[in-house]
Order: structure tokens, then sequence, then C-alpha cells
């Protein structure tokens, strides 16, 4: 049975009264979240990146409105939607509010069955624009992350290992005579197969910053930020003894009778260098290219065969 998480609420507002009452409200339906100034606000936001804020504008340290502008220009929690609840009732008040990007705006006091329809509407909204994102971002055939989806995470993971100083390792995974295997037994067998060495790959990354993905063809990319050669070794060579013990048939092959996989891989630490991340591509696929001329079915990892 598929468990569905529940969506996050976080509510920020100075008033213990109004928190209680808030949180006691949304409890029944969501996770909720409370903060009692604007700096605690920021900083559960960005620690727990919820769904929705609901977010008083008259607070003593920092008011909505700067609480409203940080998020926004912080990458992080730019998208979360936010529904300001205030006493001013003023219509430029609430416009104002509108035009610095919150979602709606709800004037207090509060009727706590309109609380409770806006808030359902407003994250009913963010389901569909996280399923819509999610399409976007998903190779149809393998549901394994997309190069645009790649693409977005490789840059960003790379300039997170610049600033950290910790390793990101690359691999690039290549089905050893793909070609082959569909001219024997046909493209839908070939898709099956391509799914099949997907699941794989996809179950190998377990870290929440580990990403599969469809690179091309028959070609999948495993992103894995702040880790080792050492660790990266072994999880890329899990993947290749995972992908023979499916026992897909490929007589075709001159490599094995069963379908195999060609790994390559590097680890780079790019704190302090003059390095770019097409550096880290080029070495995972020159490894991966070692790795067909010595065979194939094996992993090299920056020209250090696998154990």
């Amino acid at each position: 049975m598929n468990v569905v998480e529940m969506q996050k609420v976080l509510v920020a507002d100075d008033d213990a009264i109004n928190r209680e009452v808030l949180g006691e409200l949304l409890k029944p339906e969501y996770t909720v979240l409370l903060a009692r100034n604007g700096a605690q606000t920021l900083e559960r936001a960005t620690r727990h990146l919820p769904d929705l804020i609901l977010l008083d504008v008259m607070m003593p340290d920092m008011d909505g409105y700067e609480v409203l502008r940080r998020l926004r220009a912080d990458p992080e929690t730019a998208n979360i939607s936010v529904i300001f609840i205030s006493g001013l009732d003023r219509p430029e008040d609430e416009a104002n509010g509108l035009k610095m990007g919150a979602s709606d705006y709800i004037v207090k006091p509060f009727n706590q069955t309109v609380v409770m329809a806006r808030v359902a509407l407003h994250l009913q909204v963010v389901r569909q624009r996280r399923m819509l994102e999610r399409l976007a971002n998903i190779d149809g055939l393998t549901e394994l992350a997309n190069r645009r989806r790649f693409d977005e995470m490789y840059a960003l993971e790379w300039q997170r290992a610049r600033r950290s100083g910790r390793p990101l390792s690359l691999a690039l995974l290549d089905i050893d005579a793909f070609k082959q295997f569909n001219d024997r037994y046909g493209h839908p067998a070939g898709d099956r197969a391509l799914r099949s060495v997907a699941r794989v790959a996809g179950a190998a990354m377990r870290r929440p910053g580990d990403l599969a993905a469809r690179y091309g063809g028959e070609e999948l990319l495993l992103l894995m930020p702040e880790t080792d050669v050492g660790d990266a070794l072994r999880v890329a060579e899990a993947v290749r003894e995972s992908v023979a013990a499916l026992n897909i048939a490929h007589e075709a092959s001159s490599v094995a009778p069963l379908l195999t996989v060609s790994i390559g891989g590097a680890t780079l630490v790019a704190a302090d260098g003059d390095e770019q991340p097409s550096d880290l591509f080029e070495a995972a696929d020159a490894q991966l290219y070692r790795a067909k001329q010595a065979g194939r079915n094996q992993v090299w990892w920056r020209g250090v065969e696998a154990p």
C-alpha cells in the first residue's frame, strides 16, 4: 500500500494564540510547523521546505514583507507558496502583499472555514504543479530523470561541491551490445531490458542527493554528491553485478550469454582548482571507453579498474 505523505504547512505568527488556533485547525490534515518570528520562519522554511507558509505581516523583528522578500531571493525557498494573514485590512495592503509574490491574503480576525478552504485550494495547486514538474523531468521509457533534469542537478551539485570542497562522483553506464540485443529479440524486448537496468540503477541511488538519469539511448548516468572514489566504485560495481543477476538472456552478445553493462566513472574535488563541470563528465566518459576497450562488463574509475 502506498502511503501518501502529508503536505507541510508552516504557520508563522508572533501571537501565540493565533499560532495555536491555526496549528490545531490544520493538524488533522497536514503536518504543521510553527514559527514565532521572522528569523525562525526563514530557518524552518529552509530546513523543512514546507509546501505552504501562513505568514503574519506584522512581526516585531522582521515583518512578513521582508520575510517574503528573503524567501523569494533564496533558490531553495523561492517557490514556496505564501498566504499572508494580517490585521491590515485596507485594499492597498492586500494589493501590496500580492504584488510582492504572495499567493493569497487573509484578513484577521480570520474565519476558520475560509482559512481551511484557501489552504486546501493552494495546496492542491502545489500538488498539481509538482506533478507537472515531475512529468517534465522524467524520461518516459525508464521513469528515471531525463537529460534536462540531470543537467539542472549536475549544475547545482557542481556548485555545491565547489563551495564545500567535498567530492563529486559521476558514472556513465552503457548496456553492452544493445544493438545486437534489439536485432535479436526486437525493440519491445529491448525496451523491457532497458527498464529493468534503469530500475537497478535507480535502486542504487539511495541518498536524497543521488540521481540516476537516462542520458540517451541505452546510456544512463549516476550522480553521487559527497561520494569518494571508494564508495562510488562500490556502488557502480554493485550496479554491474545486479544487472548481470537479472539473468536477461543475450545470446547475440560477444561479452556474455546474459545482458551486461559497462560503467566508467570519475570523482573530482573542485574546491580550489580550475576544473570545469565538463571535466568530470569527460573523465567519466573516458573511463567508460576504457571499460569497453578492456572487454566490457567492467567498471573503470579514473583509470582504476574496480575489483
